[in-house]
């Protein structure tokens, strides 16, 4: 019995596609969109690999930035020696036409519809000045598997087969990689397997780099990586592993999640829900191990931590993330209003003055009263 991994492209090169804190953002007159938000991201030469993620999340605007499409906001966003954000106009466009091809969800946005497959595939290499056109036109066609189709227009073609002449198209010009945004979105899943079997033999045959975009999870089942995008960053990636057998092959897939230069990770949507994390989390190391825990949210953890019951209190051992939780509560039931003072007892009033000899009703004989100063007890008559 021998076991196998899934082939290593990398052999210590340096990588194809290289996206270092890469940000985009849509301006409007009144509205900022910010698609990607710091996304990193290696890419080996040769390798297929696919970017998943819900809607709105920046992987289809990450596409646009690799196909030179649109420019980074910031950032650096390399594909081989081309810088995207510092290339001229002139580089991106001999790029866009000679060095990567796209295939769309829409049959509209690769197809002429008066054309036939044949013509379509040939239209590109004639504004590239390609010579042979003709003859590597019905070579392409014959890779996907409609050489006695090449003559039909598009109404006379099922939609599994009018994507079969997009990839065909996105070839045209012989480009190092493919870019393909829902390339299996608007088929059935018989149709869809066969057009990814189409792109694996790309892949496998031509060398030809190959970045598969979709919401479908279970799409890790056809390429060698996928990497997950959530809110513009990189959240996990999902390797594929392959264990040849005596009795065949076993796939097997390890996920990762992604640690940026700073430290910070997505810990994946499903486990945050599962152990209702929000907020504040607990984080501690345990031998070779960093371990997660849900944390008190909006008191600090430290008196969480001296209010939760410990074994002097003859509690029973628990986990920590229910040492913390049920400390809230405590802490929460010993907050009492406080007493009010008691009311001061209310000052002595003071006894009333006697009155001083000055106050005093003075004695003046009648006939001196009216040259005498008027006191307290007298009335001057007016």
């Amino acid at each position: 019995m021998s076991a196998a991994q899934a082939p290593d492209r990398t052999n210590g090169a340096r990588p194809y596609i290289v996206c270092d804190n890469l940000v985009k953002i849509y301006k409007t007159e009144d509205l900022e969109v910010v698609a990607l938000q710091g996304l990193d991201l290696e890419v080996q030469r040769g390798e297929m690999m696919a970017i998943i993620g819900n809607s709105g999340s920046g992987k289809s605007s990450l596409l646009n930035v690799l196909g030179g499409l649109d420019r980074p906001t910031a950032g650096q966003c390399r594909v081989g020696d081309l810088d995207i954000l510092q290339a001229s106009e002139s580089d991106l466009v001999d790029y866009k036409r000679h060095h990567v091809g796209f295939v769309w969800q829409q049959s509209s946005r690769n197809l002429v519809p008066y054309l036939t497959a044949f013509e379509n595939v040939r239209l590109p290499m004639l504004f590239g000045n390609m010579r042979k056109a003709s003859d590597r036109s019905r070579s392409l066609l014959r890779a996907v598997g409609l050489e006695d189709r090449m003559h039909h227009r598009l109404s006379q073609l099922s939609g599994g087969q009018q994507q079969r002449v997009a990839i065909a198209i996105s070839l045209a010009n012989d480009p190092d990689l493919l870019l393909a945004d829902e390339p299996t979105g608007e088929v059935d899943t018989q149709t869809a397997g066969q057009i990814y079997d189409i792109l694996r033999y790309l892949n496998r045959e031509r060398g030809l780099t190959i970045i598969i975009v979709s919401h479908d999870r279970n799409i890790a089942r056809q390429v060698d990586r996928v990497v997950a995008i959530r809110d513009g960053r990189t959240s996990t990636e999902t390797v594929r592993r392959v264990s040849i057998h005596e009795d065949g092959e076993d796939h097997t897939h390890d996920e990762f999640v992604i640690v940026d230069d700073t430290g910070r990770l997505q810990v994946p949507q499903e486990m945050l829900d599962q152990l209702s994390i929000r907020g504040r989390a607990l984080v501690d190391m345990e031998g070779d191990r960093i371990v997660i825990r849900p944390g008190a949210s909006g008191i600090s953890t430290v008196a969480a931590s001296r209010a939760a019951p410990g074994p002097d209190d003859g509690a029973a051992e628990s986990s920590a993330d229910q040492a913390v939780v049920p400390a809230r509560v405590e802490l929460a039931q010993s907050v009492v209003p406080a007493r009010r003072p008691a009311p001061a007892p209310p000052k002595p009033s003071r006894p009333a003055r006697e009155p001083s000899k000055r106050d005093r009703p003075r004695d003046v004989p009648d006939e001196h009263r009216p040259f005498a100063p008027p006191s307290s007890g007298d009335a001057r008559d007016d």
